[in-house]
């Protein structure tokens, strides 16, 4: 009779240890591909409970298919200050209920790291398409789709199905101050608190520390898009809240090392290419006497805005050559009507073209030096016809000389003007040459090079595999770049972490990143080639040529080899790449 106080007593403790915290999020897609027979009855012979493994971070993984992965150890390399990743993969054939992952300390002989500089994300799965040549620009409708693992959640639980599998990765930021040499750490999964397994997590540091991003010399322009935010968080443009919701995924793009500000000159330049329209920062006025007047309020909070979070060397401003006619909002005094979304022929070969963009060009420049700004904007054109270019390039030259010029070409028109400051060449291009890039960058000119829907490898759609990313750092140091662009950083369409499809581009074409400021296995690689980048630049400055030799020869064959290429094994060059990199920091520095 005594003992059943004690049996209710340790049920109720083993109830509270084993409870399940409710998961609340979204639903992903069903797999539209089926599995083969062989492949669904694979997961007949697997336990129940939890299974889980280390997985190479150069690949993704599909939910429905049973992995091969057995690795109960991975060790991982960084210098200080550096964000290394690492993967896993949990699996099981019941379902498993708040799934978390717990890391401990990192543990060395000569001290320890905190647990948390490792942060886990759940992977989660978004409809793309199926990788093939017809991915690129203007693919036909009735692509097959394919689930992608592209999202990093910040759930602490999440609920695995029974028969799937599910991502996780690791990222670990090694704090500055971190002492050289190889730390040990455990990750532990387990679900409703109860039934686990350990995996073994090694880090080793490097003891040579790395820029912090806001000094990375590398040129990150991706394209900000504020509308989409607006709309996905259910905001006013530009209102307060709107600004306060736009904070955390901005500074997720300085915090990568960007260093240009996108703003636009009127409505939509790219004239509706994108899910949201681009909402103008400057307000026009038709003036009684047919004169524009400007008001840059927005503009002006915009800039701001974005150099408080630390991306402040650069404003790219589009754009005099819009894709098609002009679309302007503005306050017409003659009839005291607001038009919004009006289209305004202002095409070079119009006699309309000067009148219009010229005295704008005359106000902006001098607001632009009285705000401080004039030697850092550029007016920016996208992929327009070099004759085009030629009247823009000889408007700004007329009207407003101290402004800059900045073109994203596809058409090597950039050869046409000597004292362009930003360069973008398309990577399908012929690149740049060494002596030109040398030569624009003593006159403290922008080189750089963007990838887009036209390249179908290396690149950065859902279906991209993630060491793609990476080379496009990799490309930029060893044709000695200053950096890249790449026109998406955040242009969802309706609902990117369910399906990353938009139109006929082909899918993640439009965002690297997820609203709720959640990341992608795509934007951490991006950024693992914008830290080789200046890695690389560091050990130049700091190394002997001797010492580089190898490290030269490397980068070397990867000028040698057709980028293009995907036979070639590039996340083997990598590896390799990086090995290097490591070995010459360590034995040299």
């Amino acid at each position: 009779m005594k003992i059943k106080p004690i049996i209710v007593a340790l049920s109720a403790m083993l109830f509270v240890a084993c409870a399940t915290p409710a998961v609340k999020t979204f639903t992903e897609a069903a797999d539209p591909v089926a599995l083969t027979v062989e492949q669904t009855e694979a997961w007949n012979g697997v336990k129940s409970g939890v299974n889980a493994a280390w997985a190479s971070c150069d690949a993704l993984y599909s939910r429905s298919i049973l992995p091969t992965a057995t690795d109960k150890t991975i060790s991982v390399t960084g210098w200080q200050g550096e964000r290394v990743s690492a993967q896993l993969l949990i699996w099981s054939s019941s379902e498993l209920k708040a799934v978390e992952c717990n890391i401990s300390d990192f543990n060395s002989k000569s001290g320890k790291l905190p647990s948390d500089i490792a942060t886990p994300h759940f992977v989660r799965y978004t409809l793309g398409d199926k990788r093939d040549k017809s991915c690129l620009c203007g693919r036909a409708n009735g692509h097959p789709a394919i689930l992608q693992a592209d999202m990093l959640d910040n759930l602490q639980y999440y609920d695995i199905p029974a028969n799937t599998v599910r991502p996780v990765w690791v990222s670990i930021a090694i704090p500055r101050d971190a002492a050289a040499g190889l730390y040990d750490a455990k990750l532990k999964i387990s679900h409703s608190g109860c039934g686990s397994t350990t995996l073994n997590l090694q880090l080793e540091v490097v003891g040579v520390e790395l820029p912090e991003p806001k000094d990375w010399s590398f040129h990150l322009d991706l394209w900000q898009h504020p509308s989409a935010v607006a709309r996905m968080e259910g905001v006013e443009m530009w209102s307060e809240e709107h600004f306060a919701a736009m904070r955390p995924i901005m500074q997720m793009l300085a915090d990568a090392g960007q260093k240009v500000i996108t703003a636009t000159l009127n409505r939509d330049p790219w004239r509706y290419q994108c899910f949201d329209d681009y909402e103008p920062m400057i307000y026009w006025t038709l003036n009684d006497n047919d004169v524009w007047s400007y008001d840059y309020t927005i503009f002006d909070r915009w800039v701001e805005y974005m150099m408080s979070l630390g991306i402040d060397k650069q404003i790219n401003c589009y754009s005099m050559l819009p894709w098609g006619d002009c679309i302007l909002d503005y306050h017409d005094m003659r009839t005291g009507k607001v038009h919004r979304n009006r289209t305004v022929s202002a095409t070079p070969k119009s006699e309309n073209f000067e009148a219009m963009w010229g005295p704008f060009l005359t106000d902006f420049a001098a607001h632009l030096r009285e705000k401080g700004w004039l030697g850092i904007t550029n007016i920016a054109i996208d992929e327009r016809a070099p004759e085009d270019m030629d009247a823009a390039a000889a408007l700004i030259k007329k009207y407003a000389p101290e402004l800059g010029f900045a073109i994203a070409d596809n058409h090597n028109s950039y050869k046409r003007y000597a004292n362009m400051r930003d360069v973008c060449v398309g990577q399908k291009q012929a690149a740049m040459s060494f002596d030109e890039i040398a030569t624009r960058r003593a006159k403290g000119f922008v080189s750089t090079y963007y990838v887009c829907c036209s390249t179908l490898f290396p690149n950065t759609f859902t279906n991209s595999q993630p060491f793609e990313s990476e080379l496009l750092g990799a490309y930029a140091i060893a044709y000695d770049y200053d950096g890249m662009l790449r026109w998406s950083y955040n242009s969802w369409p309706a609902n990117p972490q369910y399906d990353s499809r938009f139109r006929y581009w082909a899918s993640g074409d439009t965002f690297l990143v997820y609203p709720d400021a959640r990341s992608s296995v795509r934007f951490e690689r991006l950024i693992d080639g914008i830290e080789l980048y200046e890695k690389v630049r560091t050990l130049r400055k700091k190394c002997s040529p001797e010492a580089l030799e190898t490290l030269e020869a490397q980068l070397a064959m990867l000028r040698n080899q057709n980028i293009n290429d995907q036979s070639y094994d590039w996340a083997g060059y990598l590896a390799n790449l990086n090995a290097e990199v490591n070995r010459v920091a360590k034995e040299t520095l």
